[in-house]
């Protein structure tokens, strides 16, 4: 009992998960309908073809009539043409169709993913959504192209056999009664057993996806250690995990084709053995075994056809439930009905705020803990701390990057989850550790920030983070070409880069997250006065590691362990915070011994 309602269950969810894949169908759907119409048309045309011979062998020949044969072999001709044209439109329009079909997945998918917060994210992982917007759609787009032509030549192909069969001799012809149900009820058992092991090779290929994201993204390091035969083991494993999951799922499939072809072949041997002592008995003609035999072929091809819609669609199924897990997932962080989308200033305020990655709910296992913070308007802050102090965390509640798990973040005076999420992000510039240019100019990285920005706001934008001096000594200035990931502009060029396209959005709040790490003092000292004199109005957060970077902030707030061990100017805490201290004179000693 426990079990038919399990099977239940699933049945249900498969038909919900269905309604919703074929949503997605759209524009489509005068191609999904033409297509089988012209699949059936092209199996009408096959099924008359074996019955017109048999009228040639049985008549046209015995009675030496040439006008017949003539007659009927014209009829035969034209139907071996309108089936090749048939054939011909049902793949042009399948192929339309499931490609569209596709191109709607991977958009619905993609738009769902830029709605998604980083906790989303974070919960499928950026290989796992790659896989699922590539690999898992195009098995979904080829098991709808042959459910739309092949799922239905198959049974309509195997419907009028059996019907032209059963016209021409019905004892004969139940001999099909006896195999096809035999062929049902192994297929069932074969997709059973298939369906679990597909879905571990799909997330066995997340794995893989991420192994080789990883290393080519990080070939440099890769190759700087010395380490490819390190990469290499590791993608062999992961590489290796695949295999034997596939094989595991294909010795299941593989069943499939010998006992189908065990069944039919037999089959027809029964059929051509009790056909030809029929012959002999007179009760049966040579062409209409001939035909018989034909049918039976037809059947057999039929069966093979729903065979493969049959393994195809068991891949497919695991695909689309990973596919729907995409579109389901809600984002952890919407806007809420009548979002304010009016900022009035950079003021920034954390009110008894705590904050964890998952819903933890022991309080020890917090990455924040109770920060109550007032951050005035044009305020210049600086944050140090150690190793996983959550520094970047703190930052990351200002523009909802994730929300606080509990108490509240507010910006302007207004909690900052009632704002429009959009108009919230248009007002904080954040630039983030990892540095990421995309592929395009200098100038349309920097357009990022301010899509309708002209020469000279880009100019004056990158002058405040000193970045005009070097893009000037390029050939193509501005319209330089940047190549993936920006590999051929060095670490400090890369950061200042990020920190104009930031300055572009002319924000409220400007948040640079250990962003000038790679760049000297000299040219961070620039950076920094910049700020002060050209911008400002603009609150400024700057995490850093280097005192230096620092020093001269309004002031500083020192985390250590997710709370709040100490706020003031930095010479307020060198008298008073003792983390700070022993940073501030381990850098300074430091710095004096280079000199």
């Amino acid at each position: 009992m426990v079990s038919f309602l399990k099977a239940l269950h699933n049945m249900k969810g498969e038909e919900k998960m269905i309604k919703k894949l074929a949503s997605y169908i759209k524009d489509y759907k005068k191609e999904s309908i033409l297509t089988p119409i012209f699949v059936i048309l092209e199996v009408i045309m096959e099924v008359i073809i074996p019955l017109l011979m048999s009228r040639i062998i049985d008549i046209g020949i015995p009675n030496n009539d040439i006008n017949y044969i003539l007659r009927i072999g014209i009829m035969l001709t034209i139907s071996a043409i309108m089936s090749l044209a048939f054939g011909v439109l049902s793949g042009r329009f399948a192929a339309k169709a499931s490609s569209g079909f596709a191109k709607n997945l991977r958009q619905a998918m993609f738009y769902k993913i830029q709605d998604y917060s980083f906790e989303n994210i974070d919960k499928f992982s950026t290989s796992s959504l790659i896989t699922r917007l590539t690999t898992d759609v195009t098995n979904v787009q080829f098991a709808y192209m042959m459910i739309i032509r092949i799922l239905i030549r198959g049974p309509v192909m195997l419907i009028a056999s059996l019907l032209m069969a059963f016209s021409i001799d019905a004892r004969l012809s139940s001999v099909f009664l006896v195999s096809i149900p035999i062929l049902g009820v192994a297929l069932f058992f074969i997709a059973i057993k298939a369906h679990p092991k597909f879905e571990k090779v799909f997330k066995k290929y997340d794995k893989l996806n991420r192994v080789v994201q990883e290393n080519v993204g990080g070939i440099r390091v890769v190759k700087a250690y010395a380490n490819e035969k390190h990469e290499e083991e590791k993608f062999k494993e992961v590489n290796n995990e695949v295999f034997t999951n596939f094989k595991a799922a294909e010795k299941i499939i593989a069943f499939n084709s010998p006992i189908m072809q065990f069944v039919i072949y037999f089959s027809v041997l029964i059929i051509s053995w009790i056909g030809a002592r029929f012959i002999i008995g007179g009760t049966l003609q040579t062409g209409e075994l001939s035909s018989l035999i034909t049918y039976a072929w037809q059947i057999l091809m039929s069966l093979m056809l729903l065979s493969m819609v049959f393994v195809m669609v068991i891949m497919a199924q695991s695909s689309a439930e990973r596919i729907i897990e995409v579109l389901d997932e809600e984002p952890t962080i919407k806007n809420k009905d009548k979002a304010i989308k009016t900022i009035k200033d950079g003021s920034i305020t954390f009110e008894n705020v705590s904050f964890a990655y998952s819903d933890e709910k022991d309080p020890n296992k917090y990455a924040l803990k109770d920060i109550n913070l007032e951050i005035k308007s044009g305020e210049t802050i600086g944050i140090i701390g150690g190793t996983g102090s959550s520094k970047s965390t703190l930052v990351q509640l200002i523009p909802r990057l994730y929300d606080a798990s509990k108490g509240a973040v507010k910006v302007g005076g207004v909690n900052v989850k009632d704002y429009d999420i959009e108009s919230l992000r248009d007002s904080v510039a954040m630039v983030l550790q990892k540095n990421v240019l995309f592929s395009g100019t200098i100038a349309e990285n920097l357009r990022w920030g301010n899509k309708n920005a002209d020469e000279e706001e880009l100019v004056n934008a990158c002058k405040l983070a000193q970045a005009d001096g070097f893009i000037q000594e390029f050939p193509a200035k501005y319209e330089t070409k940047i190549e993936q990931g920006g590999t051929n502009v060095s670490g400090g060029q890369r950061q200042r880069i990020c920190i104009a396209r930031a300055l572009l959005k002319k924000p409220k709040i400007l948040i640079l997250d250990d962003s000038t790490s790679a760049v000297d003092t000299k040219t961070d000292s620039y950076i920094r006065k910049a700020f002060r004199e050209e911008i400002p109005n603009t609150t400024k957060i700057i995490i850093a590691q280097r005192v230096t970077s620092i020093e001269d902030a309004d002031r500083i707030i020192v985390l250590d362990e997710g709370k709040i061990n100490g706020i003031g100017t930095s010479e307020e805490l060198l008298k008073t915070n003792e983390i700070y201290r022993e940073v501030y004179n381990s850098q300074m000693k430091g710095g004096e011994d280079d000199e």
